[in-house]
C-alpha cells in the first residue's frame, strides 16, 4: 500500500480547523451563510410548495447502502469521527468549488488504495457510468493543472474529502458528499428515493494535453449540443433565449454558499419549441440527470417532464462555433448553469480578462426548498419524529 507519511495527521488539523479560518476570506463568508436558515433556491423568495412527495419509488438505494457502509467499516475510528455528522448537520451547505478551501471529512489522499477502491465504488454505486468517468475525470484533470503550474500542495488527483451526514439505513434518512475544487457531490437518501443536488462539476483545463492523464476531456457534449440547440432556434426565439452577447465574467448563480439565492425566470419558454427543439431541449437536460444512477435519473426526468411547460433556456455569449457562452435551464424543479469561465491556472495560455473555453463550471440544483434533499427530509420528520 502507498501512503504519504504524515498526512493523515496534516489533513486531521486541516479539517478541524474553524470554519472561519477558511483561506482567502471564505470563513467569514460561509459563516454568515450557514447562519441563514436554508430556504432554497427561488424565483422570487418564497418556494413553490406541493412539488416533492415523499414516497416509494421502487428502485433500490441498496447498493448505495452497501457501498456507504463499506467505506466506512474501512475507515479507522478517527477518520470514521472526523467523516461523521447528522443528517440535517449544516455541514451538507459547507462546500466549495475553489481549491483553497478547509474542507471537513476525510481526504482520498490520505486513504489506503484500499480504501481508495471502496471510495470510488461508493461513486460509482451511486451515479451512472458516465456520472462516475466524469467524476473521476475531473478528479485527474486536477492532476494535470498541478502538472501544468507546478503545484500539488493546492492541486491533485486526490484532494477531495468524503462526509456522511447520518448513518446508511434502509429506512431513515443519511446521504453522502463528495467535495472538492471542480467536483461537488451531495448524495441524500431515504428509503429508495434519492436526491443528488447541488452538484458542480468544472475543470480548468478541460482537456489534457499532456502528463499522466493526457487525453483527458470531459464537458464537450453539454458545450456542444447546447451550442447546436441555440443555434437551432429562429431568430426571434434567439432573440428571446439572449440575456446578452457580451460575456466577460464568471455568469453562475447558483455555485457556493448561494443556496438561497433568487434567480428569475428568464429566456425562452420550452412552450414555444417545436416537437424536433423540444427533443433536442430535453436530450440537453438529459446530460446532466443522467449522471445520477440510471433508476433514479429516469425518475428526475419524470419530475422534469411534468414541469416541462414551465422551463425556461436562457443563453449570454456568442453563437459562433469557437464562442463562449453561459446558459441555464430553469424550472421549479430544476436549475442547470453552465459557463465558460475566465482563466485562473492556465493564465499563461490564455487571454487573463476573457472567457475561455478551458476553464468550465456546471451547477445543478434542485430549486424551492429540495436541495440536499431537505423537503423530503422535512416530511420525513414530520411523519416520523426523531
Amino acid at each position: 500500500m502507498t501512503r504519504n507519511i504524515g498526512i493523515a495527521a496534516v489533513l486531521a488539523a486541516v479539517a478541524a480547523t474553524a470554519v472561519v479560518a477558511q483561506p482567502g476570506g471564505f470563513g467569514q463568508r460561509m459563516q454568515a451563510v450557514l447562519a441563514e436558515p436554508f430556504v432554497g433556491l427561488t424565483a422570487d423568495g418564497t418556494p413553490e410548495p406541493g412539488l416533492f412527495e415523499l414516497g416509494k419509488t421502487g428502485v433500490s438505494t441498496a447498493d448505495v447502502r452497501r457501498a456507504a457502509e463499506s467505506l466506512l467499516g474501512s475507515l479507522s475510528a478517527e477518520q470514521r469521527d472526523r467523516a461523521m455528522f447528522p443528517v440535517d448537520d449544516s455541514e451538507w451547505r459547507n462546500w466549495a468549488n475553489v481549491h483553497l478551501f478547509a474542507r471537513q471529512g476525510v481526504s482520498v489522499l490520505e486513504m489506503t488504495e484500499s480504501q481508495r477502491e471502496l471510495a470510488y465504488g461508493l461513486i460509482r454505486a451511486s451515479l451512472s457510468e458516465r456520472g462516475y468517468q466524469t467524476s473521476r475525470d475531473i478528479m485527474r484533470l486536477n492532476h494535470t493543472i498541478a502538472e501544468m503550474i507546478d503545484n500539488f500542495d493546492d492541486y491533485g488527483e486526490h484532494l477531495y474529502f468524503f462526509t456522511f451526514m447520518g448513518e446508511p439505513s434502509a429506512d431513515e434518512p443519511w446521504g453522502w458528499q463528495l467535495d472538492g475544487h471542480h467536483l461537488v457531490v451531495n448524495y441524500f437518501v431515504v428509503g429508495d428515493q434519492v436526491v443528488m443536488t447541488p452538484v458542480f462539476m468544472g475543470s480548468e483545463p478541460v482537456s489534457a494535453a499532456s502528463g499522466k492523464f493526457a487525453g483527458t476531456t470531459i464537458m464537450q457534449p453539454e458545450q456542444d449540443e447546447a451550442l447546436a440547440f441555440m443555434q437551432s432556434l429562429t431568430g426571434e426565439q434567439r432573440a428571446d433565449a439572449t440575456l446578452g452577447t457580451d460575456k466577460q465574467r464568471g455568469e453562475n448563480e447558483a455555485e457556493m454558499m448561494a443556496d438561497n439565492v433568487t434567480v428569475p425566470y428568464e429566456g425562452l419558454a420550452a412552450t414555444r419549441l417545436n416537437a424536433a427543439q423540444r427533443e433536442a431541449f430535453v436530450d440537453l437536460i438529459e446530460l446532466y440527470v443522467g449522471n445520477m444512477d440510471e433508476g433514479h435519473a429516469a425518475l428526475r426526468m419524470d419530475e422534469v417532464m411534468a414541469q416541462l411547460d414551465k422551463t425556461y433556456f436562457a443563453w449570454k455569449g456568442r453563437v459562433e462555433a469557437d464562442g463562449v457562452f453561459y446558459y441555464r435551464i430553469h424550472s421549479p424543479v430544476v436549475l442547470i448553469e453552465f459557463d465558460h469561465q475566465l482563466p485562473v491556472g492556465t493564465q499563461k495560455l490564455n487571454a487573463p480578462d476573457r472567457p475561455t473555453r478551458d476553464h468550465i463550471h456546471v451547477v445543478i440544483r434542485t430549486p424551492n426548498g429540495n436541495d440536499y434533499g431537505k423537503d423530503l427530509l422535512r416530511q420525513h420528520l414530520e411523519q416520523h419524529p426523531h
